[in-house]
This record gives structure tokens, sequence and C-alpha cells, in this order.
């Protein structure tokens, strides 16, 4: 392997196998202050464990000056917990890298289809829903709906929508579409960044009767006449047009862009090609200034 592979290669954030370890090993990065202990997100935590055990393990990095010993990452209140319960061992991820910071950056909050998954594996362990919304903080009838959210949503769009964060209405407005027509919202969703209930409403007003659920129902849109919704469905099918040429050639058009800022990087840095340009042909030489310009902003 090249040097310049090497340095490529994709490296591995944590050891293959989970390790049990004694809580004692542990060395927490911080302190779990007193007043921490009272916060509503310590209570949950603490009544989580109580109620259906640990769920997502800490993560530790090995002590590269103290062998046996292993620096906490992540999990302070859950290992705080743990102590407090009489607890002397757990289950944790080992982190090749020890730098918390770097780590911490890295964590996100659940997005709703793997909260939904986890909910799922608990109900299927046996663990009642009344127990996890009590572990949770939360009325039962929210864990049902997030336990039945992929209900009606055909597996492509949780593909596509499983590390995203998005509103449990969200899901509902998409099982009114049709799976197709689904696959096709969650792309233009990712593509415009935007997951909203809102956003969601309208793709469902813009999408075809042909193409919802009750295609025998008429649509009833707040606030539009049914002139509007048509013309709506109109610009949908228009837009999805555009959508699916401009995917196809967005990898060509970039490179080309790229290509030709970096030609014309080349002929602004050449002061007599500037000179020539300022003397001769000043609204070329602007216009390749701008271009400039915009490549330096974008990087």
């Amino acid at each position: 392997m090249t040097r310049r592979a090497a340095s490529s290669a994709v490296t591995i954030g944590f050891e293959e196998a989970r390790l049990r370890i004694g809580i004692d090993q542990i060395v927490p990065l911080k302190i779990v202050s007193s007043a921490v202990k009272k916060t509503p997100k310590y209570a949950q935590i603490a009544a989580s464990i109580r109620e259906i055990g640990l769920v997502e393990p800490p993560v530790v990095a090995r002590d590269r000056g103290e062998p046996g010993k292993y620096l906490l990452l992540d999990g302070h209140l859950r290992i705080d917990v743990l102590k407090d319960m009489g607890r002397n061992e757990v289950t944790c991820l080992i982190s090749t890298d020890d730098e918390a910071y770097t780590y911490n950056k890295r964590v996100n909050r659940l997005a709703m289809i793997q909260e939904h998954r986890m909910i799922v594996k608990a109900v299927e362990r046996g663990v009642p829903e009344d127990r996890i919304a009590k572990a949770l903080n939360v009325d039962v009838q929210n864990i049902i709906r997030k336990r039945r959210l992929l209900e009606g949503i055909c597996p492509e769009v949780a593909d596509i929508l499983k590390d995203k964060h998005i509103a449990i209405n969200t899901f509902t407005e998409l099982k009114k579409m049709l799976p197709l027509r689904q696959i096709e919202a969650a792309e233009l969703m990712v593509a415009m960044n935007k997951f909203t209930t809102n956003y969601a409403k309208s793709l469902v007003a813009a999408t075809p009767q042909a193409q919802l659920v009750e295609q025998g129902k008429p649509k009833h849109v707040r606030g539009l006449t049914d002139e509007q919704i048509a013309m709506m469905e109109r610009e949908s099918v228009s837009l999805q047009r555009e959508f699916r040429i401009a995917e196809k050639s967005y990898g060509a058009d970039h490179l080309d862009l790229v290509l030709t800022n970096g030609y014309i990087a080349k002929l602004l840095s050449n002061a007599r090609v500037v000179r020539y340009l300022a003397q001769h042909h000043q609204d070329i030489l602007t216009e390749f200034q701008k271009l400039a310009d915009t490549e330096t902003v974008a990087a």
C-alpha cells in the first residue's frame, strides 16, 4: 500500500468488542454536581436505568498513562446513577480516540426512526409500553405512536430518513401518500433539507389524487381552493421533472465549474493577462473576477 493510500484509509472509531469494566477502573473527566442530580434530565436517566436497564453503553478510552484504567468520554450521568444503585461493573464501548471534546462534538440526539427502533426492540424483549413511558417520563400514548411510527411507511422511505430529525406528525402526512410518492417526497425533503410537518403537508397538497392512499376522498386543504390545489399538483410534477434532470447532470456540471474556476484563477494570477483584459476587455475581466471571488467565498 502506498503512503497516500495508507493515509486515506478509514480508521475504526471503536474497538470491535464491548468490554465489561469495573466502575472503579473508570476515570470521569468531569464531576456530576449535586445541582445536576436535581435536574429533570438526571431524573429521567435514573428512572430509565431502573425500569429497563442501560440502553446506551458509556464510551471510554484506554488510559495511555495508566494501564487498566479508562477515561470516561461519554456517559457521566449514567455512570453516576449506576454508582448510586450499587453497581460495580458496566459494559462499555471502547473508543480509539481519547479526545473527549472531539467525541462529544460528534454525538447527536437520536433521530425519530432510531428512537422508534429502540422502543420496538424493548417491546420485543417483553418490556411493557407503560414501563417504557415511565422510564422516559412521557405519556404512554406517545410511546405507542412512536412504536407505530413506520406503519404505512415503505422501507425505502425509512432508509432515506433513518438519520434525520423529523417530527412525528411529518410521518403522519407521509402515510397519506402511496409508496412511490412517499419516496419522491422523502427525496425532496432531503434535497431541500426541510423536514417540517408544514412542508410535508404542502407535498400532500401537491400530490395528485391517484397517488394518495384515500383516492376516493377529495383533498381539502385549508386556505386553498380546488383550482389552487390543481395548480400545485401541476407545478409539483414539473418540479419533479426538473429535479431529476438537474440530479443527473449535477456531477458533470459541478466538475466543469471547478475546472473552469481553476483555469480562471490561473489566468488572473498572470499580470500580463490581467493587464491585457483591463485594457481591451474590461467587461470580461469583471466577470472573471466575480467568478474568482465566488469561488473564494465558497472555499
